[in-house]
C-alpha cells in the first residue's frame, strides 16, 4: 500500500479521504514534520500546489492538499483567500464572522451571495509538472446573524436555501457529501482512479 502525506494536521479532512481513497495509507504531515507551508499564492489553486509541493519536498512522498475559503458577491470576492485570516494574523472563526458580518451591515438581504470555494491537489513529487487538480464551489447567502452549532469558519452565517439552514446546522454527514470540500475531493478522486 501506498503512503501519501496529507498537507494538513486536519482530522476531519484526514478521514475524509481516507474514505475515498482506501487503498492509501494517508498520514498527516504532522507524522512527519511540524513547519507549514507560506501561502504566498493570488488563488486557491496556488496555495494548495504550494502547500502539496511542500508536503511532497518534507517528506518525499506523494502529497494532496486544499485550498478553501469563502468569496461574499458584494464584496468582490473578499475574504478569499484571506478568509482563515480575515480579521488578521492569529484571530480565531468568531473574530473572521464577526469582521465579515460587519463588511455586509450595510448590505441588503438579497445582496448577500456568497459561495464556499476549495481547491484540492495531488502531486506525485514535489517537482510534479502535472499536480491533478479538484475543483468544488457551494453556494449561498450571508445571514445577518450566526445559526447552529456545528461546523466551523463561517457556516454558523452561511445559508443554505435548499436545506433551509445554515452550513451549521447541516447534519455532518449531510456536509461532507455536498460541500465545496467533498465536490473538490470526488473531483480530485475521479482523475485519480
Amino acid at each position: 500500500m501506498q503512503t501519501w502525506v496529507l498537507a494538513t494536521n486536519n482530522k476531519g479532512k484526514l478521514a475524509e479521504l481516507v474514505a475515498l481513497l482506501p487503498d492509501k495509507d494517508l498520514r498527516p504531515q504532522g507524522a512527519f514534520f511540524q513547519a507549514e507551508a507560506e501561502e504566498t499564492g493570488l488563488s486557491f489553486i496556488e496555495n494548495a500546489i504550494i502547500k502539496a509541493r511542500f508536503a511532497a519536498d518534507k517528506t518525499g512522498l506523494p502529497a494532496i492538499a486544499d485550498d478553501s475559503g469563502i468569496e461574499v458577491n458584494a464584496l468582490n470576492g473578499q475574504p478569499g483567500i484571506y478568509s482563515a485570516r480575515y480579521a488578521g494574523v492569529g484571530s480565531t472563526d468568531l473574530d473572521n464572522l464577526q469582521k465579515l458580518l460587519a463588511e455586509l451591515h450595510d448590505v441588503d438581504d438579497d445582496q448577500r451571495q456568497a459561495s464556499y470555494y476549495c481547491a484540492m491537489v495531488y502531486v506525485r513529487h514535489a517537482q510534479d509538472p502535472t499536480p491533478i487538480i479538484g475543483l468544488g464551489r457551494w453556494q449561498g447567502q450571508i445571514l445577518r446573524a450566526p445559526q447552529g452549532s456545528g461546523g466551523f469558519g463561517y457556516d454558523p452565517i452561511f445559508y443554505l436555501a435548499d436545506y433551509q439552514c445554515t452550513a451549521a446546522q447541516l447534519a455532518p454527514e449531510l456536509k461532507n457529501q455536498i460541500s465545496h470540500r467533498a465536490q473538490a475531493l470526488a473531483a480530485l478522486v475521479a482523475q485519480l482512479v
